[in-house]
């Protein structure tokens, strides 16, 4: 494969750029920053990029924000991002898109020359690689996550007054609305709490029952 190597580390990018090519593939170009990465990419369009998330000059998400952009522009090009921990937000945000040709491990894998080499072929091949920890820290968030967060103000007082047996109407008496808005709100509060319409379950009853699961 032809790879681009991304690394503000010296010592790790000609390490990792050696143990790539001791197993027999064409690192084509490597870079110490973003901008320089991209522009390798755009010259030498390779098969795959190990990108390291944070680079100069802030040291923030500048490898993340290039291993998005070269996705969008060029989505047939692997990306292999790297980083030092787990960090949730920046995982999250490589994933929200296409996994084909995605990888997210964390740098202590780069040790393990056959595991690394392994995945570096696997992503490049349009397969995923995330690295163990990162997926039961994605699963544990999942897992925690208030499912209240996604409703706005309004709904939240509409399932807060539905917890206290108010029916529509008295939903909407109580906010000084219709209940033509009662009922969109209700409708909102059933989708976004994945409450599909069911003979056996009562999606009122389920909508209050999370609300007092979270808020008890």
């Amino acid at each position: 494969m032809r790879i681009v190597i991304v690394e503000d580390s010296v010592l790790l990018r000609d390490g990792i750029a050696r143990l790539l090519q001791d197993a027999g593939d064409e690192v084509v170009a490597t870079a110490g920053d973003a901008e320089s990465g991209l522009a390798a990419v755009e010259a030498y369009r390779p098969d795959i990029v190990v990108m390291d998330v944070r680079m100069p000059p802030t040291h923030t998400d500048e490898g993340l924000r290039a291993a998005i952009a070269i996705r969008a522009r060029h989505p047939e090009i692997a990306v292999l991002v790297l980083s030092q921990w787990v960090e949730e937000r920046y995982a999250t945000e490589l994933l929200a898109g296409s996994t084909v040709g995605v990888g997210y491990l964390l740098k202590d894998r780069v040790a393990d020359v056959a595991e690394f080499v392994d995945a570096v072929r696997r992503v490049g091949t349009g397969g995923t690689a995330l690295d163990p920890e990162v997926v039961a820290q994605l699963l544990s968030t999942s897992r925690h996550r208030n499912p209240l967060d996604s409703l706005t103000q309004r709904e939240a007082e509409v399932l807060a007054l539905m917890a206290e047996g108010c029916s529509n109407r008295a939903v909407a008496a109580a906010m000084v609305v219709s209940e033509g808005a009662v009922e969109k709100h209700v409708s909102n509060i059933f989708a976004k709490l994945s409450l599909a319409p069911a003979d056996t379950d009562h999606r009122r009853v389920l909508a209050v029952l999370r609300y007092l699961e979270v808020t008890s």
